[in-house]
């Protein structure tokens, strides 16, 4: 097809490992209209006598020279792509949209397209690789023979080799290894892989403290934009296309904050009331404490805990649109810090959002499949093991402890949480589905058959991001004949 100018928004924006889903990549509608920035003021590499309909020359300089970092996969795709647009600040924010959603959707075709480059490699030719990103996505048309030049030869050679001749791994967009884990754990493993080559939508969950879903849909739709209910969430809504709403009242005014539809569903897992004590032990950015504190209306104290400082300061200007005034973000060294000793038996409910690979974020990260190593996820899974046994100390006879991730394999989530009851008797798993249901959750009956009682989304499945969580009680406390002692009695609910 013909290279058509977009005013669409750009592609993801995901965060770095697993915090992605607070993350927006919206921009305002109203930007971007008409020609690109570039074009306009004589950017570099701009050619006048060009076939009409073609991409201009100087975005698809400016994709090679991003290509060229992104490429080296020692960051997140999001960080590196932002300090490349920050040193070429005179491109337009149309020009920057189209550079992202071109380098996002060659990181999700990078393993087809380093077999149809080869002995080539996109790292090492990045303008090679630009070159073919853009026809796959606008026709081979859509580059002028200016632009093309000498590689014209190699690039319709690369264009003509059809990608199922390649290995099954490259045609799956992923390492050999991961692929091979994935397989085996997923019968409907092709469904899956078809899912992460494709982008994500975005979601939205209605704060609480200052509106209900119904208003709030109302008013998008009075802003043009199409939007519609989660199918599960009872507070989420998702945008058919991709709007700025960075810059509406309602998101301004916390009425509205970026939150997928499966991470909404994790604080809802901890069903926190009125007046409790909760924790979220891997708070990050605070995606999930704010659903929390919306939930418990801004009562009772919500601890929210991490190791990056910096991380937590994020939070801070969500918090105040939020409204929320019962969270207290607190920066741990790790999770052996004395004042969680200090907390142990204390809280009602404890989250622990685990960090873990980030492999349920795939359509948002796809720079995540090709950095994360094995040895690296072993890594993980040490420290997921270490977390949950000290966030469980916190945890008082008859409350509630839930650990989630944002990853689709088994040993970050099935196997730690059975590693972790066959050394804390005190605890019982419950059935997840049936939490969320007491809470107005609509689950498919498909989901809770396959996958009760632990919950679990995923892309092929329910058309979010991949979430695992698993809820268990405390239900009394060991003894040191190693029996457990009956709990404490429950105190009546305020």
């Amino acid at each position: 097809m013909p290279y058509q100018k977009r005013s669409g928004p750009a592609g993801e924006r995901p965060g770095a490992g697993r915090r992605t889903s607070g993350r927006s990549s919206a921009r305002n509608p109203r930007e971007g209209r008409g020609n690109p920035r570039g074009a306009r003021t004589g950017a570099p590499g701009r050619r006048t006598d060009r076939t009409p309909g073609t991409i201009p020359s100087y975005l698809v300089t400016r994709l090679a020279e991003a290509l060229q970092i992104v490429l080296r996969l020692d960051g997140p795709a999001d960080v590196l792509l932002s300090v490349y647009f920050k040193r070429n600040h005179e491109l337009g924010s149309r020009d920057r949209g189209f550079v992202a959603e071109a380098v996002y959707s060659t990181l999700r075709h990078l393993g087809t397209l380093r077999w149809r480059m080869a002995p080539a490699a996109p790292e090492r030719s990045p303008r090679l690789a630009a070159l073919v990103s853009l026809a796959q996505i606008y026709g081979r048309n859509a580059l002028a023979a200016s632009d093309v030049g000498p590689d014209a030869e190699a690039l319709d050679a690369i264009l003509a080799k059809p990608a199922a001749n390649a290995d099954p791994a490259a045609r799956a967009e992923l390492p050999e290894w991961l692929y091979e884990l994935l397989r085996d754990q997923y019968p409907d493993h092709d469904r899956f892989f078809e899912e992460i080559a494709k982008g994500a939508p975005l979601d939205v969950r209605v704060n609480l403290m200052k509106g209900n879903r119904a208003d709030v849909l109302g008013e998008i739709e009075r802003e043009g934009e199409k939007a519609a209910p989660t199918p599960w969430s009872p507070d989420g809504i998702r945008f058919a296309g991709k709007p700025g709403i960075t810059r509406w009242p309602l998101y301004r005014d916390g009425v509205i904050d970026v939150q997928d539809e499966g991470s909404q569903l994790i604080a809802r897992l901890l069903a926190p009331k009125r007046r409790e004590m909760v924790c979220d032990f891997c708070a990050g950015a605070g995606g999930k404490t704010l659903a929390l504190g919306a939930l418990m209306r801004s009562t009772g104290s919500l601890y929210a805990f991490d190791v990056n400082a910096k991380r937590l300061q994020g939070m801070v200007p969500r918090l105040r649109r939020s409204g929320l005034a019962n969270v207290h973000p607190i920066a741990i060294r790790d999770e052996h810090d004395k004042r969680i000793g200090r907390l142990a038996g204390k809280f009602d409910r404890v989250l622990v959002d685990a960090p873990c690979s980030g492999t349920g974020t795939l359509r948002r990260n796809p720079d995540l499949r090709w950095r994360i190593t094995e040895r690296e996820l072993e890594r993980i899974n040490t420290l997921q093991a270490s977390i949950i046994r000290s966030a469980s100390r916190l945890v008082k006879n008859g409350g509630r402890l839930v650990y989630a991730t944002c990853s689709v394999l088994r040993q970050e989530n099935q196997a730690i949480i059975e590693s972790f009851l066959a050394e804390h008797p005190e605890f019982r798993l419950l059935s997840a589905y049936e939490v969320l249901e007491a809470q107005g959750a609509r689950i498919p009956e498909e989901a809770k058959k396959r996958f009760s009682p632990w919950f679990v989304m995923l892309p092929q499945v329910t058309g979010t991001d991949g979430f695992f969580g698993a809820v268990l009680e405390r239900s009394g406390t060991p003894s040191r004949s190693g029996k457990k002692e009956a709990p404490e009695k429950a105190e009546p609910e305020g």
